[in-house]
């Protein structure tokens, strides 16, 4: 698409046409790294629903389970009822609260390494360079006309990327049913159709998302590179290329003579900034022929780049800080004889005090700013306080509802009598016997539907199944005049001290006076 002609008379381009990106394989510490990160995350990501955790004969055994029917969610020795969702919103806003910490301590880690869109998009690109060869024999197929091989590469590779994606989109399935179960039901094509639907889904968004668009969406889809750049500031960690020692450029590895730095550090500090006075330098090498830098324009950092960005133009928000880029340079570096680390992690604070000839400060006074302590004592603070809600709680629950239709009632004796749905959660994978009692109301008398008045005392007893929630009516009879506040309590009866309580109004003739 293109706007009308301008005053010249020139047609000018409203977007830029993709560019399709082939990474070039590299091997160094990130590459390397960037391997184990993923090997670590697809196991956990594939094995973790197969996973057993022994919690006793009445609830399952699945380690990590969202158990949807039955409104549970499972981790290991965790369970968390609906009513607990707050450890859920706690855990997401840890997760958020993570995010900003990495971010302010080592820039976008979380981007480069380990996120899903990362991780699967670097392991298609694996398997398309293992069919159709490194980048360069990739362009060239790119550029081949359609015949029989480029067919057969092709399909082959979209057959595999199929294959990912629907891998992933069973084992996700897996974390919301009985893994044995669901699989033995899906290979017997008799798994419930939402099953069918979401491993459909999943295989769709895997299969463009990491196939198909790739770097695409890191740039334009995803909005966490735009949070980043706003959180970024000069002590941020992040991929950075030096221009302050790469500038000027020479092109090959022919040199006239040895490499001179430009001496003037405010210069130098100008270069990561691409200031005019530096481009004029470096266009114009025959006014001063000793000044060059170490960038020999090789253009691996663009060959290895995922997402197909120049490093060497500075912060962009195609940079994912995946670090292969080092790599790449690192080696060009060693072979002509010049210092690594021309590209590397680095902030802009430490270029401009390297560029003006002065000593970077301590990593450690780096990484523990301000801006760092506070986000983790922030994390560190829900944290504590989610392990403190899970050790303090006792896994019985109580709430009472007052019956209003009708309020009170006077019985034949002179006491009045109120009736309240009490609703008993057993949150043990055991059946429990409780106790349900009053406090507040003295002389009353507490009973259920299940007996007659005549045995009515101040205690009635409830037996729960494991795992389970019991809604019981209650009835409460008082004399006349009595206090309107009281409470529900409930014990259990083995032995271990769980106890809850729930206040609640007695209502009656009196009150409505």
């Amino acid at each position: 698409m293109s706007s009308p002609d301008d005053l010249t008379g020139s047609k000018q381009q409203l977007f830029e046409k993709r560019q399709k990106v082939f990474p070039k394989a590299i091997d160094g510490p990130f590459r390397r790294f960037k391997w184990l990160v993923m090997a670590v995350t697809l196991t956990i990501y594939y094995v973790t629903p197969w996973l057993r955790w022994d919690r006793g004969p009445y609830a399952p055994d699945q380690a990590v389970l969202v158990d949807i029917a039955n409104r549970r969610f499972y981790m290991f020795s965790i369970e968390i009822w609906p009513h607990e969702f707050y450890y859920v919103a706690g855990l997401l806003i840890m997760a958020g609260i993570g995010l900003f910490l990495v971010t302010s301590a080592v820039g976008r880690a979380w981007c480069g390494y380990a996120c899903p869109q990362t991780v699967w998009t670097d392991l298609f690109q694996h398997v398309e360079r293992a069919i159709e060869g490194d980048r360069n024999a990739q362009l060239r197929l790119e550029k081949a006309p359609w015949g029989p091989s480029k067919i057969a590469k092709r399909v082959t590779k979209h057959a595999i990327w199929l294959l990912i994606a629907v891998a992933t989109g069973g084992a996700w399935i897996f974390y919301f049913a009985d893994a044995p179960t669901l699989a033995r039901q899906l290979w017997a094509l008799d798994a419930p159709y939402q099953a069918w639907f979401t491993i459909g889904l999943l295989t769709a968004t895997t299969y463009i998302l990491g196939g198909l668009m790739r770097e695409q969406f890191c740039i334009y889809g995803c909005p966490w590179p735009r949070i980043q750049g706003a959180m970024l500031d000069e002590k941020s960690l992040m991929v950075t290329y030096k221009a302050w020692r790469g500038e000027p450029r020479t092109h090959g590895i022919k040199r006239a003579g040895p490499a001179v730095h430009q001496p003037d550090g405010e210069l130098g500090a100008q270069a990561q900034y691409g200031l005019p006075s530096l481009v004029a330098l470096a266009s114009a090498p025959e006014n001063n022929p000793r000044v060059i830098g170490d960038c020999i324009d090789c253009n691996n950092c663009v060959a290895v780049c995922p997402t197909g960005i120049d490093i060497r133009n500075g912060p962009q928000i195609g940079c994912i800080t995946c670090g292969l880029c080092i790599d790449a340079c690192d080696d060009i570096m060693e072979r002509i004889g010049r210092p690594k680390k021309l590209i590397g992690y680095s902030t802009v604070a430490d270029e401009l005090l390297a560029g003006n000839g002065k000593t970077p400060e301590p990593p450690l006074k780096r990484l523990f700013r301000p801006r760092t302590l506070i986000y983790f004592l922030i994390w560190g603070s829900i944290g504590l306080a989610m392990l403190f809600a899970l050790g303090s709680r006792t896994r019985l629950d109580l709430s009472v509802r007052m019956e209003r239709n009708p309020i009170w009632v006077q019985l034949s004796d002179g006491m009045v009598r109120n009736a309240y749905t009490i609703n008993v959660r057993n949150m043990e994978a055991r059946p429990r016997s409780v106790t349900l009692s009053i406090e507040g109301l003295p002389d009353a008398q507490i009973w259920t539907d299940a007996q007659a008045r005549g045995g009515a005392g101040q205690a009635v007893e409830i037996a729960i199944g494991p795992d389970q929630a019991r809604k019981t009516r209650v009835y409460v009879a008082a004399p006349e005049r009595q206090q309107r506040d009281f409470a529900f309590v409930i014990r259990a009866n083995d032995g271990q001290g769980a106890t809850d309580r729930e206040s609640t109004v007695f209502e009656g003739p009196e009150s409505e006076r």
